[in-house]
């Protein structure tokens, strides 16, 4: 791996855990981390209540940089992840959804709750 990409994965994993820590202190229970699955990978799978949320995590160096950090691919590519992981961790009844936590330094995560429609 190179010394870039080395650093970006380093980051990556800092912005999940500071995602960890935000969705903690907003009430969610963490159920996992980089669940990879062949369909994809979810960064964290948190449960609030009876709704359980796949969680997208995008770490930026500028706030600006994290307007462009998401797209329609990369949710497909997560929800792809979320229906096969669904029956680890959600129970009959349980909501799902998709969301994304976009982080930047200097900046409070920025959450988007349920991102990702069926369908869309």
């Amino acid at each position: 791996m190179s010394g870039r990409r080395a650093e970006a994965e380093r980051q990556g994993r800092r912005g999940e855990t500071l995602a960890c820590w935000y969705l903690w202190l907003t009430g969610w229970r963490i159920l996992a981390r980089r669940q990879r699955v062949g369909a994809g990978e979810v960064d964290v799978v948190a449960r609030k209540g009876r709704t359980v949320a796949f969680v997208e995590v995008k770490w930026r160096r500028t706030a600006q940089a994290l307007d462009l950090a998401i797209d329609a691919h990369r949710l497909r590519r997560v929800a792809r992840a979320a229906e096969v992981l669904a029956a680890r961790y959600a129970k009959v009844g349980d909501d799902i959804r998709i969301d994304v936590i976009l982080i930047a330094p200097g900046t409070w995560p920025r959450r988007i709750a349920n991102a990702w429609q069926p369908g869309a």
